[in-house]
């Protein structure tokens, strides 16, 4: 066995009456053939790190898809959950109605009085802790959204189509209508706005006249 002296490096192959420029030629070829191995490997690692990337950032987008999937639920269960809870309470408190009226009865009677009337109290705080709020009230404008009108007449004391009687007060929970409020309607006497603005017209000529 032949030992290999330290300090030295292997040297190429030279053929025996080679001479110098044909060893250096023989070393540059043996650098220029180790050399592509270094650079398959550097490309490599760059492909396969441009995957990793990819991957990276599909999944990420997968992420962030589903999470905004599930906000979207929550809220759309939120909101039915509400939605399905006002539902129930309307459906019950609308029928309550009929006994609420029995008591307003009672109430306009003067028989609301003794048990009664504190059973009916205790109903009607009840009902008002559920979102329950009456409206209607003699004097306002007619409006057909919230108003029922049972009775119709002329007036000669109204300018516009006006609520004269509240026959049964309605009731909303928030912006929903359980029953609109059923009223008895007075108009503008025929004629009488055409009366008024002929005596407009007589003053402001008298004046003008003076």
């Amino acid at each position: 066995m032949t030992e290999e002296t330290p300090g030295f490096e292997e040297k190429p192959d030279v053929p025996s009456g080679a001479t110098a420029d044909d060893a250096a030629e023989a070393v540059e070829s043996d650098e220029d053939a180790t050399a592509p191995a270094g650079d398959a490997t550097d490309v490599a690692l760059l492909a396969q790190l441009d995957q990793a990337r990819t991957a990276l950032s599909e999944r990420t987008a997968d992420l962030q898809r589903l999470q905004a999937e599930y906000q979207n639920y929550r809220r759309r269960v939120e909101r039915d959950r509400v939605t399905v809870k006002e539902i129930a309470v309307a459906s019950l408190l609308a029928e309550l109605l009929p006994v609420l009226d029995d008591v307003g009865r009672a109430r306009d009677h003067g028989e609301l009085v003794g048990g009664f009337k504190s059973v009916a109290e205790s109903l009607e705080t009840v009902v008002a802790k559920m979102g329950l709020q009456q409206f209607g009230k003699e004097g306002e404008p007619f409006d057909p959204t919230i108003h029922e009108a049972l009775m119709h007449s002329y007036a000669p004391d109204v300018t516009e189509t006006t609520c004269v009687a509240i026959l049964q007060p309605g009731y909303r929970i928030g912006e929903r209508t359980i029953r609109p409020a059923r009223v008895a309607v007075a108009e503008p006497q025929p004629g009488a706005q055409g009366k008024a603005e002929e005596s407009d017209d007589s003053d402001t000529s008298e004046q003008d006249s003076e």
